[in-house]
């Protein structure tokens, strides 16, 4: 039986049974996966469908079958020369291998988890910056290119020694299982590493028993890049602690073991990582991983309705750019089992929350996490009031504080004052979040709550509202940008004197990129060569900008820093007037305030009568809050 989890109240209630530390919880991996496999063994654990369609062939472990995978890849880590202290990187779609290295990493040494939609350069700063000894890929499979990229990365990280292919041919039945071997695009292996076939291996590894002593107690058991957007990567250090405190918190929180969670999510992500992979081991749930791109995957979004049928999902968890997608199709099967949509990584517009609802039945549950804090830190409440734009109350053990940096140090702020998000739980590595020292100075607060970077306040129910971000992270979809690489790369532009890279509002996205330059005196330059500039400079292709705009003059602060707050301003009113106007509104933009509670609010004026239902629609789909002007 799950805790009731409701209200403030709960929460405290479920805090008050003991302190964290003296909870009966698992206190390594191996340990955490052996509770799993003794209560839930026989009962189905992972699946994964190559391809979309509901009746295609699908491959089903129990937890039984992942925790003896799991040893033995774990036991051949070792063998490689593995140890506690050393790095096994994964750049890897979505499959049980992928699931199955992400454990196993852990317990052998450190896990490295990559995102393969990353360009070559950036993989291997990554290697190089975790220090990876063995790199587990997919062997070169048709669509995609991951094992091309592997090589060339592997070739500029000379601490990879061992490279860990897995070939998703298993995942085929019938006549396209013996094409692919012709159609597999040739990789020419040019590195110095050693390659071996992951799966043979594993199977000549001990399945019962790891054959090395496991760890005894706490300690860094996972590395996760946060963005990966400049050529060296900030690595966020994340240890058992922390992973299964993510995991305790779903098992006690939200789900058992007859719950069964529809996870289109990559496993280089934290979302999927921890609130769900390790949630489903703390309970014993179900998880599906439909395709190996998720919901990017060929007909995931056409048939993803059908697949909560054909698995019987009880849980959907999704991110604001999918549940938008989904809003575009018809739900055309019976989704009764559905109770709960959980949705993070970016801000949730409220038409869209609406349109979900109205469309399913079934509400979204809005959350906050971040890689530095090993993910979960608050969530709307399944069994209680979800204040839509917010992301809901902190988490049992999860101190989150609003304080504001002074000169005598940190000040608290009132309900509903803003301020900066500060959160010490078991998921925060007081003073190591980052593997580089020097990336840790003045990240924490009283030496204990990590600084997220993100403002936001806490309103008198004890709800966590985001308001803005005191870093300038734009985030597209749930992945993070550096605008210091977009501004870099036109700042290489020889007419280019200022840049100023901000998110503007994308009722999609959440977020896209945009920047805004000053030309030095006298230059004239075309909109075509600066777009080339552009996709030359800017190498990962997320962060090339939709919308670049020359201005006389940057706004300026007294010591000459870009003023981004005015070019924001600036681009909430170009694109709400864009969709507005798109849309037949007769309404506009008038102005751009700062409001202390809800961050910059677009003012809107009526030119004649229109229509208000459109307007809801239009404004919803955006998460800028707007009013009308007096």
């Amino acid at each position: 039986m799950t805790e009731t989890f409701a209200t403030v109240a709960d929460r405290d209630r479920v805090e008050a049974q003991m302190p964290w530390e003296e909870r009966d919880r698992a206190l390594t991996m191996y340990e955490f996966l052996t509770r799993v496999k003794q209560r839930h063994g026989t009962r189905p654990a992972l699946s994964f469908q190559i391809t979309s369609g509901p009746k295609d062939p699908a491959v089903t472990w129990t937890w039984d079958q992942v925790h003896a995978r799991v040893t033995q890849a774990a036991n051949l880590l070792r063998s490689l020369g593995v140890k506690e202290t050393d790095t096994v990187a994964y750049l890897l779609p979505n499959c049980l291998e992928t699931a199955v290295v992400l454990l196993a990493g852990s317990v052998a040494g450190i896990v490295n988890p990559i995102n393969p939609l990353l360009e070559a350069e950036q993989i291997a700063a990554i290697l190089r910056e975790t220090k990876a000894k063995v790199l587990v890929t997919l062997k070169s499979f048709p669509k995609t290119d991951v094992a091309q990229k592997a090589a060339e990365a592997v070739k500029h990280a000379p601490n990879v020694q061992v490279v860990l292919e897995v070939d998703l041919n298993r995942y085929l039945t019938g006549a396209k299982k013996f094409i692919v071997p012709f159609l597999r695009p040739k990789t020419h292996f040019k590195h110095h590493a050693d390659v071996y076939c992951f799966n043979l291996a594993c199977d000549g590894m001990p399945a019962d028993r790891l054959v090395f002593e496991d760890a005894t107690g706490d300690r860094v058991s996972a590395y996760f890049h946060t963005g990966g957007t400049t050529g060296m990567p900030k690595v966020a250090q994340h240890k058992y602690s922390g992973m299964i405190y993510n995991g305790w918190l779903g098992g006690t929180l939200l789900f058992d073991y007859k719950d069964v969670m529809i996870c289109p999510l990559p496993l280089f992500h934290v979302f999927a990582a921890y609130p769900i992979l390790m949630s489903a081991i703390a309970s014993g749930a179900h998880v599906v991983f439909p395709t190996p791109a998720g919901y990017r995957g060929e007909g995931v979004f056409d048939n993803f309705w059908k697949l909560v049928e054909r698995w019987q999902v009880t849980f959907l968890i999704s991110v604001p750019t999918a549940i938008a997608a989904l809003m575009q199709r018809k739900v055309d099967a019976d989704i009764s089992s559905l109770r709960t949509a959980i949705s993070g990584s970016a801000p949730l517009p409220v038409e869209l929350y609406n349109r979900f609802k109205e469309a399913t039945g079934v509400e979204i549950c809005e959350g906050y996490g971040l890689t530095e804090a090993t993910c979960l830190v608050a969530v709307n409440p399944v069994d209680g009031v979800k204040k839509v734009g917010s992301v809901g109350l902190p988490l049992p053990y999860s101190h989150v504080r609003i304080l504001r940096k002074t000169e005598g140090g940190f000040t608290e702020c009132g309900i509903d004052e803003v301020g900066e998000i500060c959160v010490a739980n078991p998921g925060v590595f007081e003073g190591s979040t980052y593997t580089e020292v020097d990336k840790n100075h003045d990240l924490f607060a009283e030496d204990r709550f990590l600084r997220t970077g993100d403002l936001g306040r806490l309103d008198p129910d004890g709800y966590l509202w985001i308001t803005g971000r005191a870093k300038d992270l734009i985030i597209r979809g749930g992945h993070n940008i550096d605008p210091a690489e977009i501004e870099e790369a036109m700042l290489a532009h020889p007419s280019v004197s200022f840049a100023g890279a901000i998110g503007q509002p994308d009722a999609f996205a959440g977020e896209l990129p945009c920047v805004y330059l000053e030309l030095m005196d006298g230059a004239n330059v075309e909109m075509e060569e600066l777009l080339a500039h552009a996709k030359r400079h800017i190498h990962e292709r997320a962060a090339i900008p939709k919308h670049i705009e020359v201005m006389a003059e940057l706004p300026k602060t007294a010591v000459g820093k870009i003023f981004k707050p005015d070019l924001r301003k600036r681009a909430i009113t170009r694109v709400i007037n864009a969709a507005l106007t798109e849309a037949e509104v007769t309404a506009h933009v008038l102005a751009v305030v700062e409001d202390k509670k809800r961050g910059l609010v677009a003012q809107l004026a009526s030119t004649g009568a229109f229509d208000e239902e459109k307007l809801r629609q239009v404004m919803g789909q955006f998460t800028v809050p707007w009013d009308w002007a007096e």
